[in-house]
């Protein structure tokens, strides 16, 4: 009964002053709606990154031309890779499943009176498997169309709609590339972006055809290799940096002038740079925690100030030290959890205005609610023992006399 009764007391001296106290807890609001906005900012970024590695397949291994790096330091000069390197690749590599070349340029396509700027990329019919694409119409093209050099062409899932056409309608239809005519025969299922590529918005066509009659050059952006699972990767590596050092003459001691991407370990740095990225963001509201904290304990102190009389009147008629101290504790509590409960709104609120207009994902996790709150309560209890101590260990004739 006691408890209730100082509890009532309590919450009836933080709505005697609403306003003030609302602007008092801003530090807390602001610090704790950052956390939950700039978390939810960072899991879903993971998540979606995730999901990427997932749809690529986490036993890809990527090959670019370019001098592999240390601290950021180039190590060797580069050389481009041609669709001989994809051919020694494949035929050292014996726990590779399949090996895709890609080249890729950004040109203009016109179909009727409507023309985009769109990635072009040559490559072969394994494509389709290794980068885990579906069809949503039509066929893939295949290794006769390759030889062939046959001006075929498979559009993005977002490349349609560039032209005011559904997908389905566009099969069979001629579209114009740099000019050149092609046949649509088929359109990917929609794939979605992640960061700055869309695989919606490219269009395939046979690796000849890119490199005799379109692109007029062997030069390939990325080798992508298959392994046949996961723990044959190390073996993999091994055997595709031994056949591209022996294929581009590379002496012993000398450094590679490839680079072979891991698509776990990307995944692992990202992992990494968003802890650090999250880390950062706690420290700074952290900070906004603290300021707001400070702010709570001020006011506390202004309050003990004010209602001096108050504490002695309660002390004459027998008020413990102890019934006083909870008083004062609860009125901070109650602050710093008001803070926290409009934060948390505000924070979520925040976040999902960010999703809907900028297109981000976000993901607001129970977990990073309740630390959130449970942070707002420590701060509360922790700002709210001087001020409440203060209070309890006034004399009570001092008070009564007080003015």
């Amino acid at each position: 009964m006691l408890f209730k009764e100082t509890l009532f007391v309590a919450l009836t001296a933080v709505r005697a002053n609403l306003f003030r106290s609302i602007l008092t807890t801003l530090g807390i609001i602001i610090g704790v709606a950052s956390v939950i906005t700039m978390v939810a900012l960072g899991e879903g970024a993971q998540a979606a990154m995730q999901e990427r590695i997932q749809s690529m397949g986490s036993n890809l291994l990527t090959i670019v031309p370019g001098a592999s790096q240390s601290g950021g330091v180039s190590r060797a000069e580069g050389q481009e890779m041609t669709p001989d390197d994809a051919r020694a690749v494949k035929s050292a590599c014996s726990v590779c499943s399949d090996v895709v070349p890609e080249m890729s340029r950004q040109l203009q396509v016109t179909y009727m009176d409507k023309n985009a700027q769109t990635n072009i990329v040559g490559t072969t019919p394994s494509y389709l498997t290794v980068r885990n694409f579906q069809l949503a119409a039509g066929r893939f093209f295949h290794n006769g169309e390759v030889q062939g050099r046959r001006r075929v062409a498979v559009l993005g899932y977002g490349v349609p709609s560039q032209f005011g056409i559904r997908p389905e309608d566009i099969i069979g239809q001629q579209i114009r590339i740099k000019s050149m005519p092609f046949e649509v025969i088929a359109v990917l299922a929609e794939k979605g972006q992640s960061g700055w590529n869309n695989p919606d918005d490219q269009i395939l066509i046979p690796l000849d055809t890119a490199q005799f009659r379109l692109f007029g050059t062997a030069r390939l952006r990325s080798i992508t290799a298959q392994v046949q699972s996961p723990d044959a990767i190390d073996r993999a590596m091994s055997q595709i940096e031994k056949a591209l050092r022996r294929e581009h003459k590379l002496r012993p001691g000398k450094e590679n002038d490839f680079s072979i991407r891991n698509q776990l370990d990307a995944l692992e740095t990202f992992q990494e740079s968003q802890r650090i990225f999250r880390m950062l963001l706690l420290g700074i509201a952290s900070v906004s925690l603290l300021v707001g904290g400070i702010g709570i304990m001020n006011i506390m102190m202004v309050s003990v100030t004010e209602r001096t009389r108050e504490i002695g009147v309660r002390k004459a008629m027998g008020a413990k030290r102890k019934v006083i101290l909870l008083q004062f504790l609860i009125e901070s509590l109650v602050l710093c959890l008001l803070g926290g409960a409009l934060g948390i709104g505000l924070g979520s609120a925040a976040a999902v205005v960010m999703s809907k207009t900028l297109g981000w994902r976000l993901i607001i996790t129970p977990a990073s609610v309740l630390i959130s709150f449970s942070f707002a309560a420590l701060v509360g209890l922790f700002f709210g023992i001087y001020p409440a101590g203060k209070a309890a260990r006034l004399d009570p004739i001092a008070a009564l006399r007080y003015e």
